[in-house]
């Protein structure tokens, strides 16, 4: 089991004001951090490898998907720009040296349609993954696929979802990322779905009911764990909590 932090408590992007944030997490006992990749600068992430290296701090990446790159658009050039876009990430993910590219990728972020995901969105959000994985494959990284709250998203919303996607997909590259705040929303025992979820989990964010300090509200952190530990999961508990900083997310 390893230890990180998601940095989007600090920031959307690596820039310099972050490197004392960095070395301190280091004191603090954490294995690794999770980056934010929005730029797809190459180059920079090479660069940001190699600081992270120095400072002893493994990483995990996390992006989400703006509207024009929507898999699931009715326009194939949009479904186009999402595969390319998406290739892009995993790039800059396998450039910084993470194994491990979580978020949501099989729907752009906050668009809603009025109704729930059709069975043609479905499909097409299985076929976007199954390309995507087949790259990330080649470069060694691994698409969790984030489960999100209703409010967010409205395709996507329970582990059960998630274990169809996974399976249909069918690409050992594609696989689910468990976020505990969203879970407390959506699901009715949380404990059971990650139960049967199993070894499809290949991320877990340990995130508050109110995106705070983990352990000071009402997610059932003891059930959680129990859980985690039954289907031997051992992978990242990375935590997930937001300020004041992106309000948006918060």
């Amino acid at each position: 089991m390893k230890y990180g932090i998601n940095l989007y408590l600090w920031a959307d992007d690596m820039h310099d004001e972050l490197l004392p944030v960095l070395e301190s997490l280091k004191r603090l006992g954490y294995d690794g951090v999770e980056v934010p990749i929005f730029d797809l600068d190459l180059s920079k992430w090479t660069r940001w490898a190699k600081r992270l290296d120095e400072r002893g701090l493994e990483r995990t990446a996390n992006t989400v998907i703006a509207p024009e790159h929507n898999p699931v658009s009715p326009d194939p050039a949009i479904r186009k720009a999402a595969y390319e876009h998406m290739r892009r990430v995993v790039d800059c993910c396998a450039a910084v040296g993470s194994s491990i590219l979580c978020g949501p990728h099989q729907v752009a972020l906050g668009v809603f349609t009025g109704r729930g995901a059709t069975e043609e969105e479905w499909k097409r959000s299985v076929d976007h993954l199954r390309k995507v994985a087949e790259y990330a494959e080649g470069k060694g990284v691994v698409l969790a696929e984030e489960v999100v709250n209703r409010f967010e998203l409205y395709h996507l919303n329970t582990l059960d979802q998630a274990v169809r996607l996974v399976d249909e997909v069918g690409h050992p590259n594609c696989r689910i990322h468990l976020d505990t705040f969203h879970a407390h929303i959506e699901e009715k025992d949380p404990a059971a779905a990650i139960r049967r979820a199993g070894d499809r989990i290949a991320h877990v964010h340990v995130s508050e009911n109110d995106r705070g300090v983990p352990g000071t509200g009402s997610v059932a952190w003891d059930a959680t764990f129990r859980a985690l530990h039954v289907i031997g999961y051992d992978g990242w508990l990375t935590v997930e909590a937001f300020g004041n900083f992106l309000p948006n997310l918060a």
